[in-house]
């Protein structure tokens, strides 16, 4: 609780200072479509398209037909306050949702398993994005500037939130991986009753994804800089990917393709893999006997299995029309054709639902568990028994950990890779 009241009012200060800055001067979100995940409103100018930029940006006036489509502004209206509520609501379901999450594994003996723990490890990051970037993303809406934009932390922030959003992203994908590796582990060695506890791999495998993850996201802390640019001919700041080098221009130029082919496509590729080889191994063993004597056990991994695929399908719908939507403006639309503002504006209503459906994957999964799994069902409403009741906290809390231990003692096997 004290955490979330920190979180909060670190947001009242965002927030604050946004609107104790002067409107007049930051008057159209100039900051927005350069960010990796963000359209750009109030003009046209690609800089994502662009190899190589100069030190300093001189943008185009609103008065060039050429190169504005009044249209955008209309919808960045519409959507600005849109996504402020969205934003501030997956902040606080993502807050409460990820945080009784971790606490749940954390505190129930039976909870710490293999697949738990990869699950804990994807609500970690999704719990360090919610916490850091969307701040930075509702302040960046709202001021119509980036943060700090004229000191030394505003330099900081503009390295750290790309860095972080990547690396949430990959913790969520490689996460994924590893629990549709796990399911086909399971399944393969369905004979096994493994003990409570996270198995030596596991925890390999957890530490090994947050390092990879930090490791490919290293590209965006070097390339994103603050950028000057004038813009009506007033001066701006603006964090911004700025290749100057080989390397960075090749990542700019792939970056869409890179980002679609391995923080989409690879975990959806991997589910299905690995799925198809579980069912067929489930479907290549047939002995009676020792079924029947394993049958709730196997149940039990069934449940695991359909939670993880839910997991893996919710990621997929909620990043899908994002991904979409790049890869068809990379593709398809053309910034030199005059009747380009219709599919521009439509690529960036695109944009908007698309930035609104990945940030929600932040916040769902713990929503996804609670209907998907009867164990995370229970243990989430234990939890929300033990909150409502301040009086009786101490009594029922010792009531229900003596009840998880019975029911360790008595069933630990049953239990073990649920």
């Amino acid at each position: 609780m004290d955490t979330f009241c920190l979180m909060a009012s670190f947001w009242l200060a965002l927030v604050g200072g946004v609107f104790s800055d002067n409107p007049e001067r930051y008057s159209t979100n100039l900051s927005s479509h350069v960010e990796d995940f963000t359209p750009y409103p109030g003009t046209e100018f690609n800089f994502l398209g662009t190899t190589h930029r100069p030190t300093n940006l001189v943008l185009p006036s609103n008065g060039s037909m050429h190169s504005y489509c009044p249209q955008q502004t209309k919808i960045t209206s519409a959507f600005k306050y849109i996504t402020t509520v969205i934003s501030c609501t997956i902040f606080i379901v993502g807050m409460v949702g990820n945080a009784t999450l971790l606490r749940i594994i954390y505190q129930n003996k039976c909870m710490r398993n293999g697949p738990n723990a990869l699950i804990a490890s994807l609500a970690l990051g999704d719990l360090i994005y919610v916490v850091i970037d969307l701040p930075i993303n509702v302040f960046k809406l709202l001021a119509g500037r980036w943060p700090f934009d004229h000191n030394d932390f505003g330099v900081f922030l503009c390295k750290l939130f790309p860095f972080l959003q990547k690396s949430s992203v990959g913790i969520t994908v490689l996460n994924l991986c590893a629990l549709s590796v796990d399911r086909y582990r399971a399944v393969a060695s369905w004979s096994r009753v493994q003990g409570i506890g996270i198995p030596l791999i596991t925890a390999i495998e957890i530490v090994s994804i947050w390092i990879l993850s930090f490791m490919l996201a290293i590209p965006e802390a070097i390339g994103f800089v603050m950028v000057p640019f004038e813009y009506r001919g007033e001066q701006h700041r603006t964090c911004m990917l700025n290749a100057t080098t080989k390397f960075m221009e090749f990542y700019q130029d792939v970056k869409d393709w890179w980002l679609f082919g391995f923080y989409f496509c690879m975990p959806l590729v991997c589910t299905a893999i690995f799925y198809t080889l579980m069912t067929c191994e489930m479907l290549n063993r047939r002995n009676g006997s020792l079924r029947i004597a394993l049958s709730e056990h196997l149940k039990q991994r069934r449940e695991v299995a359909k939670t993880v695929f839910c997991l893996v399908v919710i990621f997929a719908l909620c990043w899908f029309p994002l991904h979409l939507s790049r890869i068809l403006k990379k593709t398809v639309y053309d910034e030199m054709d005059k009747n380009r503002c219709e599919l521009l504006s439509f690529l960036l209503l695109m944009d908007y639902i698309g930035i609104n459906l990945a940030t929600m994957n932040s916040c769902i999964n713990p929503i996804a568990l609670y209907f998907v799994s009867k164990k995370f069902k229970n243990c989430f409403q234990s939890k929300s028994l033990m909150t409502s009741v301040p009086m009786n906290g101490t009594s029922i809390q010792w009531k229900n950990h003596d009840q998880n231990n019975h029911n360790t003692e008595r069933s630990s096997h049953k239990d073990s890779m649920n």
